[in-house]
């Protein structure tokens, strides 16, 4: 094919051999790097972020892989065109398989002779287009019979804009091919001028970019993904501590009940994050002066995280607070939950500490549910009150709980929390940290105090789950 040289201008020297190869070499080394590092990350993605940095290395190695190419055919120069008699169209034989990669990514060139109508094509430009090689090249009217329909009148512009005004070609359109696929071709020409300034012919390279047009879809649907999914989170987060922050109590700083009569308990709670989730748990704590002047104190944690598992704790809560304020003992409170989440649409599980205290007596009464016992501080010294039986909360149908029974004294204080306080060791190892304050709160003047002192030593930015706390202090 004659070189693309405008009258007024010369050709630009083609590259120096060496020069190209060494290229070539680089690209070759960066491709094998970037595939070596797309294998390890590889995995089923089932995360938005996964997806999206698979989509990204998929891209990268897309966009090597034509670059490579590309150099490879510039080092390589055009194909020869084999000289045939006059009037014998000129025939090219389709290119043989290369290591340099698949065929429909080369590159291909074409020029139309305006004066002639003659076209002449690369043999990449007939493996581009899916067409035989044995055929005339098509003419710049028959062009955009390939060419899909909705995309016709850009092509129809970009060449009318060449031949007419003198300007680059540079654009995509889709073209079908024969075997009815239909790929992504990028064009780049120019006109080439005649001696007495007019256009002569006009010139192209045309390039199969399908590969790198999905892989780039890929990315920015990914990405997209991605961006639902934060999204969504923010959210789902911003709902879930809403409601969490509607249900639990509204009360801040020490609270002191019962309402009516001598106050005898000093109450503080607090809730404390996750530091690796920004997902709101089911952890929950309550206080609530009963009618019969008893008080109900109770900590729990739904499994999961997130709004459906906020609004189910909401629903525990509510339960809770019903069925204490009928007079419904500890005991029997749990079974009557377990019950609830037994007969809810969603299978959930939970666990729970529910004790009511009677101030006349200073008794208090309390049930578990598969979760850790109120830890009691007396004189200086902590100790972990014996556990009735329980199991989890929705792991078994028809469970019965039992209850225990322990007097308190002016001064106790009775520590209740969610597991994720101390999550990741076992029972007896968990609790002795939380053992080991006794001498901390008993010098601690309030309920409010105390928590203090707990938030300080388990509060700090490792905290692999949410947990909840709650101290009760006897005061007369």
């Amino acid at each position: 094919m004659p070189s693309p040289v405008s009258a007024d201008r010369s050709a630009a020297q083609p590259p120096g051999r060496g020069s190209v190869e060494a290229l070539i070499t680089q690209t070759r080394r960066l491709k094998d790097d970037v595939d070596a590092v797309r294998r390890d990350a590889q995995n089923e993605a089932s995360d938005p972020q996964e997806r999206w940095q698979q989509a990204l290395y998929d891209l990268a190695l897309h966009q090597l892989d034509d670059l490579d190419i590309h150099l490879a055919q510039l080092r390589d120069g055009p194909e020869p065109v084999p000289a045939e008699p006059v009037g014998t169209p000129v025939l090219r034989p389709a290119p043989a398989a290369s290591a340099d990669g698949s065929l429909l990514s080369r590159v291909g060139s074409a020029e139309w002779n305006l004066l002639t109508d003659e076209a002449s094509w690369s043999g990449e430009l007939y493996q581009i287009l899916g067409l035989d090689p044995a055929a005339p090249a098509l003419t710049l009217d028959e062009l955009p019979s390939l060419v899909l329909e909705e995309d016709r009148p850009k092509l129809t512009a970009m060449v009318t804009d060449c031949l007419v005004d003198a300007k680059p070609i540079d654009g995509e359109f889709r073209i079908v091919r024969p075997d009815a696929a239909v790929r992504t071709v990028h064009m780049m020409g120019e006109p080439v001028l005649g001696a007495d300034g007019s256009t002569a012919s006009m010139w192209a390279v045309l390039r199969d970019v399908s590969e790198l047009r999905h892989s780039q879809r890929t990315v920015h649907e990914t990405r997209d993904s991605l961006h639902h999914h934060r999204r969504q989170a923010q959210t789902e987060h911003r709902l879930a501590v809403e409601l969490q922050e509607a249900v639990l109590p509204p009360w801040r700083g020490s609270l002191r009940l019962p309402h009516r009569g001598q106050q005898t308990l000093d109450l503080a709670a607090h809730c404390l994050p996750a530091a690796t989730s920004a997902l709101i748990g089911g952890d929950w704590y309550d206080a609530l002066e009963l009618s019969d002047g008893a008080t109900l104190l109770s900590v729990g944690d739904l499994t999961g995280h997130g709004v459906a598992v906020a609004s189910g704790m909401a629903m525990l809560l509510g339960a809770v607070r019903g069925m204490a304020m009928a007079g419904t003992e500890p005991g029997p409170l749990l079974a009557m939950l377990n019950q609830l989440l037994d007969a809810t649409v969603q299978p959930a599980l939970g666990s729970a500490v529910c004790c009511r205290y009677r101030p006349e007596t200073r008794t208090l009464v309390w049930a578990q549910a598969g979760h850790p016992a109120p830890l009691l501080y007396r004189n200086g010294t902590g100790r972990v009150l014996n556990a009735p039986d329980g199991v989890l909360l929705g792991a078994t149908t028809g469970a019965t709980y039992g209850q225990a029974e322990v007097t308190l004294e002016p001064g106790d204080l009775l520590l209740l929390y969610t597991d994720g306080l101390v999550s990741g060791q076992s029972a007896a190892t968990a609790v002795a940290p939380l053992l080991d304050l006794a001498p901390r709160f008993g010098a601690a003047r309030t309920a409010q105090d105390c928590v203090r002192t707990v938030v300080e030593e388990f509060g700090g930015a490792e905290r692999e789950d949410d947990a909840c706390v709650l101290v009760a202090k006897v005061i007369a």
